[in-house]
């Protein structure tokens, strides 16, 4: 490839995702997107991830934003960009910001009487933007070279400001058209600030709030670390010495080797008797909380709006009043100088506080069971191990697992899409290589995205995927069953070995007993030249009870007879 030497709309692309942070970006490619492609190609500084289909790119671009806080994924019209809006979906779902980045026809085509392939064959080119406005905070087409540094300016500025995805549209003949250079690159990472007299305001009145409590608790929500205010959600722990418990999307934010860390705050679903001292408590304060159908249990669990205050990315919500402009990591910093001790949750914790789970080794000869299985995973993690826990019963293995110092735990409980954990994790490790990323994922949610272990072949990646081979969709199981709920098996060991043709590393093994578990994470562990996936035998019934009992609830949840006026 030779680049003309004028500076393009490619050239401003690729030098403002270089200077916004990013190093790898995701690509599936197209015949609308092959040019702006060679002008990310051209960027010194930038590297493409190639994936397997356009759902695995928004998955493995959201991955990448997990670890290293924003991500790119670039697509080609319709039949790329239709299927990565379910990721993208997923993204803006969880808080990460992703620049989706679309090519689309010739603007000569645009207003022409044309008929265009990979369209609806129609003349009517704009509903991939009608739909792209709805998945993201910011949508631009690049119909004019000139007005490309604005809108590109415009739409990534938005993704880091309120931490979601954007999308980009370029025309097949847009990136080789030249524009103006960039300006300061401040002009879109510059931060907001809070505005003082509304701080001020809204410190004083929680300050005043807690100090009339008595039993005050802490709750981590899944925006806290988008926010990027964990050390004051921190700091204003260690000035209250009240409990912290965390929901299920936000463990791993805060440390579990905190004095003051009391578990996940899920229902029935909860660890560490976090629900017990969540109702022992008589006020909660608030991190970018999430209380959805499935982390409120069918909408059973969390405080009432005259006992809480949640701060999010911008705005404070307290009893009777509400502060716009107000930073979350500006409003915990602040408040921890105005609070005093305020320990009594601490003092019944510690009273209640239960021993860690810790399974019994089994007959290392017998079949494998579920807690043989988390007993030996649990022995993998340490201080520099990343956990994916995909849509399912690992969700509530990975909810009881202990987290040792440095360790980080991945979930998707909003989007909840089965099949996420292998291609995000693909992005993770993209984007933290030297971290031990960890997969535990069902055979059913698998089965949707396998293909993107190759990806890990190619690039020597080292992730462990633990495959637990239940034989269907248990967490369908739980909430309705049916014959549709169970799938034909594969021999997943074989399926990923089958991507190593002439020179890949991976390794696909087998355990039946706790015995073969042990003897394949050992081979796991010392395989450094690529992905390692452990094919492990799970009875179906051998399920958590917390799924049974949370899954029956949000069947009822789910069953509810419709409303007399709807």
């Amino acid at each position: 490839m030779t680049k003309d030497t004028q500076f393009t709309v490619g050239d401003y692309l690729a030098e403002r995702l270089s200077q916004i942070g990013i190093i790898n970006h995701f690509v599936v490619p197209g015949d609308y997107n092959l040019k702006l492609l060679d002008y990310l190609e051209y960027h010194p500084k930038l590297s493409e991830i190639g994936c397997c289909n356009e759902l695995n790119c928004a998955f493995a671009a959201e991955g990448y934003a997990r670890a290293h806080g924003i991500a790119a994924a670039v697509v080609t019209y319709s039949v790329g960009a239709l299927t990565a809006f379910d990721g993208i979906g997923g993204a803006y779902a969880e808080n990460l910001p992703v620049i989706l980045i679309s090519g689309a026809p010739n603007t000569n085509d645009l207003n022409s009487s044309h008929i265009l392939h990979h369209t609806i064959g129609t003349h009517n080119f704009d509903y991939q933007m009608d739909i792209a406005k709805n998945l993201t905070v910011a949508a631009v087409a690049l119909r004019r070279a000139a007005e490309a540094p604005r809108l590109i300016d415009h739409a990534l500025r938005q993704a880091i400001l309120q931490h979601k995805p954007v999308y980009i549209e370029v025309p097949t003949n847009m990136a080789t058209q030249p524009c103006a250079k960039p300006g300061p690159i401040s002009a879109v990472i510059e931060p907001e600030t809070s505005d003082k007299p509304s701080l001020e305001q809204a410190t004083d009145v929680a300050a005043d709030l807690i100090a009339k409590s008595e039993k005050p608790i802490m709750l981590a929500g899944p925006k806290l670390r988008a926010a990027g205010a964990e050390k004051a959600f921190l700091k204003l722990a260690e000035a209250l010495d009240a409990a912290v418990v965390v929901q299920p999307s936000a463990k791993g934010f805060i440390s579990e080797e905190f004095k003051n860390y009391a578990g996940v705050y899920w229902g029935l679903a909860s660890t560490r008797a976090a629900d017990k001292i969540g109702d022992f408590a008589d006020f909660f304060i608030g991190a970018g909380t999430v209380f959805n159908d499935y982390t409120s249990n069918g909408y059973k669990v969390g405080p009432s709006a005259e006992q809480f205050i949640d701060s999010d990315y911008m705005h404070v919500t307290l009893p009777g009043y509400e502060f716009t402009r107000v930073k979350m990591d500006e409003f915990l910093g602040r408040l921890a100088d105005k609070v005093s001790k305020k320990n009594a949750t601490m003092v019944e914790y510690a009273r209640i506080k239960p021993a860690l789970l810790n399974y019994a080794p089994a007959n290392p000869k017998e079949l494998l069971t579920r807690e043989e299985l988390m007993r030996q995973i649990q022995g993998v993690i340490d201080g520099n191990t990343t956990l994916y826990a995909e849509t399912g019963d690992s969700w509530f293995n990975g909810m009881q697992m202990n987290l040792p110092e440095g360790a980080k735990f991945e979930i998707e409980m909003q989007w909840g899409h089965i099949g996420w954990s292998v291609p995000s994790a693909l992005g993770y490790a993209v984007a933290a290589p030297n971290r031990r990323t960890v997969i535990m994922v069902g055979d059913g949610s698998f089965q949707l995205t396998g293909q993107e272990l190759a990806q890990m072949v190619l690039h020597k990646l080292p992730v462990i995927i633990f495959l637990i081979n239940n034989r269907g969709y248990t967490i369908e199981i739980q909430i309705h069953d049916g014959p549709y709920n169970r799938i034909k098996n594969w021999d997943y060991a074989a399926f990923m070995e089958s991507f190593n043709a002439e020179d890949g590393k991976a390794k696909g093994l087998k355990a039946n007993t706790g015995e073969e578990l042990e003897q394949a994470i050992q081979i796991a562990l010392a395989n450094k030249e690529g992905p390692t996936l452990i094919e492990c035998y799970n009875h179906t019934d051998d399920c958590t009870k917390e799924l049974v009992e949370w899954g029956s609830t949000v069947g009822a949840t789910n069953a509810r007879a419709p409303a007399p006026d709807n």
